[in-house]
C-alpha cells in the first residue's frame, strides 16, 4: 500500500511510503538531510515494519521530540502498523 505522511517536527516535510505484506518496499523523504534520509530508506527498505519500529520508534534529532526515523514510526502506526 502506498502512503505519503507529512511530517512534523522535522526539517523533511513528507515521507512517501510503499508497505506490502508488511515489508516496507519503498521509502521516500522530501526535503530534509539529503544523504542521511537516502541513507535511513535504503536501510529499512526490504525490513519487517515491526523490525523497523522496534530500532526506530523514539529516535530524537537534537533537542526536538522526534526525528526522520520517528516520524517513519509515526507513519507506520498511522498506516494500522
Amino acid at each position: 500500500m502506498k502512503y505519503v505522511y507529512r511530517t512534523q517536527g522535522t526539517c523533511s516535510t513528507n515521507i512517501e511510503l510503499d508497505v506490502e505484506e508488511g515489508v516496507l518496499k519503498e521509502v521516500a523523504y522530501w526535503g530534509g538531510c539529503n544523504g542521511s534520509l537516502q541513507g535511513i530508506s535504503r536501510l529499512v527498505t526490504g525490513m519487517k515494519v515491526e523490525d523497523v519500529i522496534e530500532k526506530l520508534e523514539g529516535v530524537r534529532c537534537g533537542r526536538r521530540s522526534t526525528s526522520c526515523p520517528d516520524q517513519l514510526c509515526k507513519a507506520l502506526h498511522e498506516m494500522g502498523y
